[in-house]
C-alpha cells in the first residue's frame, strides 16, 4: 500500500537497518500498525458514491466527500492559544481517490501556511461515512474520533501526544458505562462531539438496531477515556438522522424520522430536543419534560409535520442565537432521487422565538445533499454558505459555492457573494469552523458528481475569498493558493 508519505533521511536509514537486521523483505497488511503518524505529500480528499441510480445522474449522491457527512461535526476549529485552525478530513492518496485515510492538519495564521498533513490511519474502506471529526480539550490536546458506518467496522479515538501538535497521535482505549461496569467502546456512527471547559466532551451518535435501525443517542465524558452510559434519544419508526449543537447553557438535537416500512430514503418531519444538565434530563424547546427514548410520531418535540406535506427533510446545521434559542437549518424536497422531478429543494431556517417556531425559506438548489451551514457573525449578520448555484454536474451533490446573508435573524435572505465560478467539478459539503478566525471560516472539497475523480480541499475567509490547499508540497510548509 502506497500512502505517498515523506520520511527524513535518519528515518530512512533506521528503517533500512531494521529491515536488514530482521531480514524483512516486505510487511504484510496485517502487520501494519493502526496508528500511522505518517506525512502526506499534499492534500487530497476521498471520492465516494452511494446507491447507483441507473440514470444520467449515475448515483443517489456522489462526489468529493472529504468533509461529508452532515451528521459528522465538527471538521475544523480555531485555537487562539496558538493562532492556528486545526482540521481533519477524509483523505486519499494522489493515485487512489477511493482509499479512505484519516488526515489531520492546521493553518498557521501567523504565517498563512500549512504543513504536510498527518496520515493518522487507513480506515480500510472507501466509505466516506467513516470520515473523522475533531475536538480539542482544555489542555490543548487534539482528539480525532474515527467513526464507522454501521457495526461492521471498528471505530477509534486518538489523542495527540503533545498539545496543539499534529505530528504524533496515540490510540485511546475508550470505555463506556454499562450498568455498574465499563466496557470497551469500539463502535459508533455519525458522531458529533462538542467540548465544554466545565464538563469535557458531549457526544451525539447513532447506534444501529438499538432497537430501531438507526437509533440516535447521547453520551458524555470528562476525560475522553471513560464515557457515560449510552442514552437513547429517539427510536421512532425505522429510526432517525440527527444534527446537533451546543449553546451557552444547553445541548440540542434536531432530527427527522424514517416511517416504518419505507426505508432510509424516506426521511421526514422535524423534531428538536434539548438538555440543560448534560443529559440528566431532556425537554422540548418550550420546556416540557420528555421521557426518552421518544417512540411515537406525534410528540412534544415535533417542530413541523412535513410528513403531512409529503416532503423529505435533509438536516444541515443547528445553532443557538444570542438568547440561547435554537436555530435549525435544513432542506426539504419531494423525494430522494436526483433530478428536477423532486424540485424544489428548499433551504429552510426554523428559529425559535421564545414562543413559536418561525420558519423561513432561504433559497433553493438542485440536490438533497447540497450541504452548507449557518454562520452567526452578529445579531444582525447571519450567513449561510453552501453550494446553491448550479455546478458542472447539475442535479448531482454540490455546485458553485454562494454566501447568503440575513440582517433580520433569518426572516429574509439575499445573496451576498458567489465564491466559486466556472468550476470543472462540483464543490461539496461546506463546513463551519468552530470559534473561527476570520481568515478561515469554512472548509470543503470538490469532485466529479458522476464518476470517480481526484478531490481538492478548499477553505474560505469571512469575506468569501477562496483558497485551495496544496496537492503537492516540496517544502515543509506551503501557502494555499487563492482561487480567483
Amino acid at each position: 500500500m502506497n500512502l505517498n508519505f515523506r520520511m527524513h533521511l535518519p528515518q530512512i536509514q533506521l528503517a533500512l537497518l531494521v529491515c536488514i537486521g530482521l531480514g524483512v523483505a516486505r510487511t504484510s497488511a496485517q502487520d501494519e500498525p493502526l496508528t500511522l503518524n505518517q506525512k502526506a505529500d499534499g492534500y487530497h480528499g476521498i471520492w465516494y458514491m452511494n446507491q447507483p441510480s441507473n440514470d444520467e445522474y449515475v448515483y443517489k449522491y456522489s462526489g468529493g466527500l472529504g468533509t461529508y457527512c452532515a451528521k459528522h461535526k465538527p471538521f475544523a476549529l480555531y485555537c487562539k492559544q496558538v493562532n492556528k485552525t486545526f482540521f481533519c478530513y477524509g483523505g486519499a492518496t494522489p493515485t487512489d481517490s477511493r482509499q479512505l485515510l484519516h488526515m489531520v492538519s492546521y493553518l498557521d495564521h501567523a504565517t498563512g501556511t500549512v504543513p504536510h498533513p498527518t496520515i493518522l490511519l487507513d480506515k480500510k474502506t472507501n466509505d466516506a461515512h467513516d470520515n473523522p471529526v475533531i475536538s480539542v480539550d482544555n489542555e490543548g490536546y487534539i482528539w480525532i474520533f474515527s467513526t464507522s458506518h454501521g457495526r461492521s467496522r471498528p471505530s477509534y479515538i486518538h489523542r495527540s501526544k503533545q498539545p496543539y501538535d499534529i505530528n504524533e497521535f496515540e490510540l485511546v482505549e475508550a470505555t463506556r458505562a454499562e450498568g455498574e461496569t465499563q466496557v470497551p467502546m469500539t463502535n459508533f456512527s455519525y458522531l458529533q462531539v462538542w467540548q465544554s471547559a466545565e464538563l469535557g466532551f458531549h457526544a451525539f451518535f447513532t447506534r444501529y438496531n438499538y432497537p430501531a435501525a438507526r437509533t440516535i443517542c447521547f453520551m458524555n465524558s470528562r476525560d475522553g477515556r471513560e464515557w457515560s452510559q449510552w442514552q437513547r434519544i429517539a427510536a421512532i419508526g425505522e429510526g432517525h438522522y440527527q444534527v446537533t449543537g451546543i449553546g451557552k447553557s444547553k445541548l440540542g438535537s434536531m432530527f427527522n424520522y424514517h416511517p416504518q416500512g419505507k426505508g432510509l430514503n424516506w426521511r421526514t418531519n422535524l423534531y428538536y430536543v434539548q438538555t440543560e444538565d448534560n443529559g440528566a434530563s431532556w425537554k422540548s424547546v418550550a420546556g416540557e419534560p420528555l421521557s426518552l427514548p421518544l417512540t411515537e410520531v406525534a410528540n412534544a418535540a415535533l417542530v413541523h409535520d412535513y410528513e403531512a406535506e409529503g416532503l423529505n427533510v435533509y438536516l444541515k446545521d443547528l445553532r443557538f442565537d444570542n438568547h440561547d434559542r435554537p436555530v435549525l437549518l435544513y432542506i426539504t424536497s419531494k423525494g430522494y432521487e436526483s433530478g428536477p422531478q423532486n424540485n424544489p429543494r428548499t433551504w429552510t431556517l426554523a428559529r425559535w422565538t421564545g414562543e413559536v417556531w418561525q420558519i423561513s425559506p432561504i433559497t433553493t438548489s438542485d440536490n438533497n445533499y447540497d450541504m452548507g451551514e449557518l454562520w452567526m457573525q452578529s445579531e444582525d449578520d447571519w450567513r449561510v454558505i453552501g453550494p446553491t448555484a448550479v455546478g458542472a454536474q447539475p442535479f448531482n451533490p454540490g455546485g458553485e459555492v454562494v454566501m447568503w446573508q440575513s440582517r433580520d435573524q433569518g426572516a429574509n435572505w439575499s445573496q451576498m457573494r458567489q465564491l466559486t465560478r466556472d468550476s470543472s467539478m462540483n464543490h461539496t459539503y461546506v463546513r463551519r469552523v468552530l470559534n473561527a478566525h476570520p481568515d478561515f471560516v469554512a472548509i470543503w472539497a470538490d469532485g466529479h458528481g458522476r464518476q470517480p475523480s481526484n478531490s481538492h480541499l478548499y477553505f474560505s475567509n469571512v469575506d468569501g475569498d477562496v483558497f485551495q490547499l496544496p496537492t503537492a508540497m516540496p517544502t515543509a510548509m506551503a501557502r494555499p493558493k487563492q482561487i480567483k
